[in-house]
This record gives structure tokens, sequence and C-alpha cells, in this order.
């Protein structure tokens, strides 16, 4: 394919054949975060050791440990450090909050993890607050010795939304797309993990590019792009079996799918009618609807929540901005006015604000938009940050970026005042996607 790097769509290809094609290193399984930032005032908690069984043998895994540093990574809580804990009762009702007290903890999760006698694990906890002894949580939740990482990501979303009043994010899982060199060439995959980067699965393997994952509201299934036989194709796969569909292999460009808020339609951008515009997919019919027709290029479509709008890239007015539309169709307007560069827009789950790239002083950095006043701030600091794609909840924000020439994943807070990097021992990781909350 040949980028004439001058034109607009030059400069809306060029970043996404860097991102998949600039990559080199050979990625490990699992992503490793490092957190770049914290938060003034974070609140602190303790996460008490998992007894299991009033305390007879180890706990098959730490429990208190991931759901600590769940809530540590979203710079709103600051856990103990397990060495300056007293000693831990074997039992819910055995604590004493007067040692916690002591310490200074605003709060104390507890918890007991019981074998049942099916084989499976039945994990007690109560979430405490330490100085008016009230206890804001108190369940138990029945568990898989597999699922038990899956089980305290659960925990820790209890006790982050009876903290906040936000619905936790830790369940959640991240699709991204990582590429390796080896004897035989390029190798790159597309992957799924968990929100803190542990149990990695892969979806696809492919020697050619994949691009633009974006996860069904279900959470069951992923439409991407695919460069197979050197030609852009949009693919949906099923996680579950594995079974893959394609869905969109028309003459020229084939790419950037969104789904609708329903499940029921992708919007894309194809370009088989000779210029890039936005199209609407019906799953269950194959029918196709043109929805914009204008000499310059229009990509990058994203759903408002309700479904009623499409957000979008388009070049109409020279440079690169964001524009909206009704999804049936009309004449769409401007939403960005500031800067030459504007693009990739996401709508956050509330459809108050969007994040995008936008361009400042030759950089590519994410901003946030807030749809009411268009009041924007930034909130990366990276040279080429792309891909950016909400949590759940809308509290943070997920986005490709570069750390020492090599490309890797950070998350930063919607305040802009927490950061995480995530990234592999090796390799190149590229196009975070964000999931759903879990059904």
């Amino acid at each position: 394919m040949t980028v004439n790097t001058g034109s607009f769509l030059g400069r809306f290809l060029l970043p996404l054949l860097f991102l998949a094609l600039g990559a080199s290193g050979v990625p490990r399984a699992e992503l490793t975060i490092e957190i770049v930032g914290g938060q003034e005032g974070a609140q602190p908690i303790a996460v008490a050791p998992f007894a299991l069984e009033g305390g007879v043998g180890p706990a098959p895994d730490d429990l208190a440990q991931v759901i600590a540093a769940d809530l540590a990574r979203t710079g709103r809580f600051k856990p103990l450090p397990r060495q300056d804990m007293p000693p831990t009762p074997p039992t819910v009702e055995g604590v004493e909050l007067r040692d916690w007290r002591v310490l200074g903890m605003n709060n104390l999760v507890a918890g007991q993890i019981n074998r049942r006698p099916d084989g499976y694990y039945e994990v007690h906890f109560a979430l405490f607050d330490v100085y008016s002894g009230e206890q804001l949580a108190n369940m138990s939740l029945p568990s898989s010795a597999a699922d038990l990482r899956h089980t305290a990501h659960r925990i820790a979303d209890i006790v982050y939304e009876r903290l906040t009043g936000l619905p936790g994010a830790f369940t959640s899982r991240l699709a991204y797309v990582t590429s390796e060199w080896g004897v035989d060439g390029q190798r790159v995959t597309l992957r799924v993990a968990d929100a803190d980067g542990h149990n990695p699965q892969t979806i696809v393997a492919s020697k050619e590019p994949l691009l633009s994952p974006a996860w069904s509201p279900d959470g069951r299934r992923l439409a991407y792009v695919s460069f197979e036989n050197r030609q852009t194709a949009v693919f949906i796969q099923e996680l579950t079996t594995g079974r893959r569909e394609l869905v969109a292999s028309f003459p020229g460009i084939n790419s950037a799918p969104a789904w609708s808020p329903d499940g029921r339609q992708l919007a894309l951008t194809l370009s088989k009618d000779g210029n890039p515009e936005i199209y609407i997919l019906d799953l269950g019919t194959r029918a196709l609807r043109r929805l914009t027709d204008h000499p310059g290029i229009d990509t990058e479509p994203a759903w408002s929540p309700d479904g009623r709008e499409i957000f979008f890239t388009s070049g109409r007015g020279g440079d690169p901005q964001i524009y909206r539309m009704s999804a049936l169709g009309g004449e769409p307007t401007r939403v960005t006015f500031t800067g030459d560069y504007n693009g990739r827009p996401s709508l956050s789950p509330d459809g108050r604000s969007l994040v995008m790239v936008t361009r400042v002083n030759g950089q590519f950095r994410i901003a946030l938009m807030d749809l009411a006043t268009q009041s924007t701030r930034l909130l990366s600091r990276g040279g080429l940050d792309e891909s950016p794609s909400f949590a759940p909840n809308g509290s943070m924000v997920i986005y490709a970026t570069q750390s020492n020439g090599r490309g890797v994943l950070a998350v930063v807070s919607t305040d802009g005042k927490v950061g995480q990097r995530l990234s592999q021992d090796a390799g190149e990781v590229r196009e975070p996607a964000w999931s759903p909350p879990p059904r």
C-alpha cells in the first residue's frame, strides 16, 4: 500500500501502519503495570490477608494482594503495606478495629476462604468503616479455584463502589495488539487479558497487521481489521468458540468498526464507492446504509451511548476535526474547533464527554472534551499517543503510547492526575480497547 503523507488520508493511515508494522521484539505473556502517578489525598485502606478455613493452610490465591493492587491503581486509595499490618484474625468476626484505627486506616477489607464439599470455595469478606465500626459490605461469593483471582476483582469492584459511589472496572477486560519478529517474519496477535494484565489469551494470530479491536456490548465478541492477503477486511470473532465471520471485504478501505449500543449494527469506514465514508451495517440482514456523503474523508465512527448519534473524524473542513450526526442520517455538525488535528473520538459511558487524539505543537496527545461546555484538557504527555478508550465506569482512559522507543499502553484518570503504564518485557503493545461491564 502506498501512502501519500501529504493528504488527510495519508495522515490518517500512516499512524495506523506505524502502529501495526513498526514493532520489534518478542512479547511475553502478561502485561506489567507500573503506577506512574498518584493522587494527593488518597484514602488509607487496609486489605488484610484472607485466611483459608480458619487459618489452616495457605490460600490457593492471594486475594488480598489482588484487591489491594486493584484499588492502588486507581490512585484513590493507598493500601497499607502488608509488613505494617497487625496479626490478622482467621475470621471476619474476630476483627478488632482499634488495631487498624491506631494505624490511621479509614477502611478495612477482611475475609476468609472456605472450602465447600463440592470442590468450590466460598469467599466471605467484609468492608469496615474503621472509625464508625459500620460494615459497609458483608457478603459471600462462590468461586472455583480457577476463578479465585476473578473473585478478587469482583470484591475490589464492590469495595470501590461502596466507597466512591461509582461502579468498579476491575472485572472488565482489555483487548490489544502485540507484534513480534522472528526467523519467519512478523507475528501479530490480538489478545484479551484481565484489566490488570493477567490471564492473557490470544484471539487471533497473523503475519499481517491487525487493527482497531472493538468490543460488542455484551463483551462476547470482537470486531477488528485484518490485512490478510494485503487487503483490509473487517471480521467479527466470538471469544468463547473462536468462530470468525467476515463482515466487510469491499474493494478499497474496510476499517474502523464500531458496535451500536444494542449490538445489532456496525459503523464502518468504507471506500468502496471511491471516497472513505461512514456506513452502517445491519448484522442481521447484512443491509448496508451509507451515512455520510462528502468529498472530504470521513472515518473513525463512534456511537453515542444511546445509539442516536455517530461521532466521526472528517477532513471536510480542511484539517481533520470531529463531527456528529444522527445515526439515521442528516447534516453533520462540527464538534471540535481548537487546533489543526482532532480525531479518533471515543464517548464516555454517560455520553457527557469524549476523548480524542489532538495535535499540540506537532505532537499527538490524548485530550478530553466536555460536550456541554466544549472545554478541553490534555490527559497525556507523549508525542505519539493513539487509540483512546474509556473504562466502562468512565473514570479512566487507556491509550497507546511509547516508552523508551517501544510501544506500550498507558492508563490515565479523566482528571489527568493518576497514571499507569502497561508494558511487556519485550515487544510492542498497541491498539487497546476496554471492554464493557461484564454481564
